[in-house]
């Protein structure tokens, strides 16, 4: 068993050509026994890992990648398979797709508690592997991972190596940051080829193929991963499909529930349970306002596709206003937390307030309201409270 399992996984080196380190590197604590990386399918998780498992100095025999659906684990056990593995000296075991595997939150308790045995796993969905993070918390460190920032698209696009800034730093730093970075790239001449295609890492892999590949992705999420979760019908994968598109099609401010449901075929409440198996599995993401939480049978105040590069996909007429936020949503939402104000667009960490629009984006809406900012697009720099779009792809 261990044998064919270390054949595979010298394969799956060998066939590992991405050289590029994301952002999840300097995030990671690697000290950890038990790590778990969710996110996004397509977004670079199971590089990461073969990427990581490959730096680590130590004999080949000392580290093994396995799949969670593939034939070897599911004739035997991720226990079965840690605990040989272990037995011939093993030290750190990684684990892709796990969400695929039926119960692992037991199995992973059983290796962290019974083995001398490092463990790093990931999810292509982060469906599942929220509804046990409460369960794994005391043994296991989560960290979700993202798509490329702006940041990191040029990083690779271009060879550079380039800084990335906090919050604080953008907002109350962000002409000399801009002043800085022009030196190195022109920041608007690349800008629309990353929210059309720069999200998923693939893109630099097969350019040509990027949009058919993406929507391949996003059907494997929508046909797999989420009935892998949720008891759901066949019919209600259609309805999935159906949904998404809709929203795309719709301004996130104007959301109409009663003609949404009539248009899926579905009821109120099923409608609410779509929009959330969708949320979960990183399609769309729904904003609330702080006083409606996360009562998921309480209309969104706003809801997008999870980023610009689903709109290009399924939108034939993608709205520039909203790719601004959608845009915005996704890179904030990494590392703050986001809510819909009465004035302005966004809300973050409940203190800051943004207005987000083109580059004659005027102070009018939130006006004399303390810590409120103006994001604009299609301009180079900024001044005083009014930033550039594009710099928000720095904060990672």
């Amino acid at each position: 068993m261990i044998e064919q399992l270390h054949k595979n996984f010298i394969q799956y080196l060998e066939n590992q050509k991405v050289s590029y380190q994301r952002y999840i590197w300097d995030v990671i604590n690697h000290n950890e026994k038990l790590i778990g990386v969710i996110g996004a399918r397509g977004v670079g998780k199971t590089t990461y890992i073969l990427q990581y498992l490959e730096s680590l100095d130590i004999p080949l025999h000392k580290k093994l990648y396995i799949s969670a659906d593939s034939f070897e684990v599911l004739d035997s056990s991720l226990l079965e398979i840690a605990k040989e593995f272990s037995a011939f000296g093993g030290q750190v075991l990684a684990i892709d797709e796990i969400h695929k595997y039926r119960d692992f939150e037991r199995e992973l308790k059983q290796i962290y508690d019974m083995l001398d045995l490092k463990v790093i796993f990931s999810g292509s969905s982060a469906i599942e592997l929220e509804h046990v993070k409460a369960d794994l918390s005391r043994r296991a460190m989560l960290y979700h991972m993202n798509g490329l920032s702006y940041r990191e698209f040029l990083e690779i696009r271009l060879g550079l190596q380039l800084e990335h800034y906090s919050l604080e730093e953008i907002l109350t730093n962000h002409l000399d940051i801009t002043y800085q970075l022009k030196k190195e790239f022109k920041p608007l001449e690349y800008w629309k080829e990353y929210l059309e295609y720069g999200f998923y890492p693939f893109y630099f892999q097969e350019a040509s193929s990027y949009s058919i590949k993406l929507k391949e992705t996003i059907n494997t999420v929508i046909e797999t991963d989420i009935p892998s979760v949720f008891s759901i019908k066949y019919e209600s994968i259609i309805n999935l499909k159906k949904l998404v598109t809709l929203i795309c099609s719709s301004d996130p401010f104007q959301l109409n529930i009663k003609e949404l449901s009539a248009k899926v075929g579905t009821d109120r409440d099923t409608l609410y349970l779509y929009m959330n198996y969708l949320h979960r599995g990183k399609i769309f993401n729904i904003l609330r306002s702080k006083s409606k939480g996360d009562n998921i049978f309480l209309k969104p105040d706003k809801i997008y596709l999870n980023n610009p590069n689903l709109n290009y996909a399924y939108c034939k007429n993608s709205k520039i206003g909203t790719i601004r936020e959608v845009f915005f949503a996704n890179q904030l939402q990494m590392l703050h937390s986001l809510s819909i104000p009465v004035k302005g667009d966004f809300l973050v960490d409940e203190r800051y307030l943004f207005e987000i629009g083109g580059k004659n984006k005027s102070f009018k809406q939130i006006k004399d309201i303390p810590n409120s900012f103006v994001v604009a697009d299609d301009i180079e720099t900024g001044f005083g409270n009014k930033i550039p779009l594009w710099l928000f792809g720095f904060l990672y």
